[in-house]
């Protein structure tokens, strides 16, 4: 596969998202494609999106749970861009959203990161990650899948947008130097609760993202410097850090709630208009 041919597939892609039509299968299935790949193609979906106007602000990760790396053959997590047009705060513990493309949503809780300096080491610990960090606030990503029957490769996720359609972000907590051990403790143990409609869905926790969300911003900033060294995260960046639970079917007029237990972060309720 030739430049051309990523452009080709960045558009393919980009048209199936601006019309909300299905992609007819899987990209790792066509000769060729490969992770390398899918970042070259990813990469053009930015160069697409700035082109139009709209900002990368930060990152999202995927496949943050080392037992599925030996399976899928990864070495790391992988991870795609986020736009100021897909990105959300909301300054309360409660917030509406209306989404323009709707194909196949599922709704994840996550812990979401806003740096305040570029992370260009790797090896990095949660207390290192977090003394880069200016703040953390709970957060829902909606996810919409472009392939049939939400079947897809590492690869796929990467080419595919990460997935991503919106991030609404939470109330922000700041990270205070003096916070930071606590954090570090706190980030690996606590629970999450999701429910829907007031119905209880399911329990998450710190750990189902790489044993706590501060280690998979630790493992994200050095993946990329080893992949994109003059590409590090930067001041500025916000980093949605996987998923806490599974990702459940959502559709407009879906109300959900997370909440947080031993960790100092408000609860957050969003409605899909």
């Amino acid at each position: 596969m030739s430049q051309n041919d990523a452009k080709t597939l960045a558009q393919e892609l980009q048209s199936a998202y601006d019309t909300d039509e299905m992609v007819s299968g899987p990209l790792s299935a066509r000769p060729g494609f490969d992770l390398d790949k899918a970042y070259e193609v990813e990469a053009v979906l930015k160069r697409l999106r700035q082109a139009t106007g709209h900002k990368a602000v930060g990152l999202k990760v995927g496949y943050a749970n080392k037992a599925m790396w030996r399976v899928l053959k990864l070495e790391t997590l992988v991870w795609a861009h986020m736009y100021d047009d897909t990105v959300h705060y909301s300054d309360s513990n409660s917030a509406a959203l209306t989404l323009p493309h709707r194909r196949s949503l599922k709704i994840e809780p996550e812990i979401v990161f806003g740096l305040k300096q570029t992370i260009t080491s790797e090896g990095l610990d949660a207390t290192a990650a977090l003394e880069s960090t200016e703040w953390l606030a709970l957060g829902f990503e909606i996810i919409d899948c472009p392939f049939p029957d939400w079947k897809f490769q590492p690869s796929d996720f990467v080419a595919s947008f990460g997935l991503h359609a919106a991030l609404v972000i939470g109330e922000r907590v700041q990270v205070r130097p003096d916070l930071i051990a606590t954090l570090v403790d706190q980030l690996a143990r606590f629970k999450l609760r999701i429910s829907k409609h007031g119905e209880f869905v399911e329990q998450g926790s710190g750990r189902n993202s790489l044993r706590s969300p501060a280690l998979c911003l630790a493992e994200l900033g050095a993946a990329i410097v080893r992949r994109f060294p003059g590409e590090p995260l930067r001041a500025g960046d916000i980093v949605s850090s996987g998923t806490l639970t599974a990702g459940h079917p959502t559709d407009k007029g879906d109300l959900w709630t997370a909440e947080v237990e031993g960790l100092a972060l408000p609860s957050l309720t969003l409605r899909l208009n």
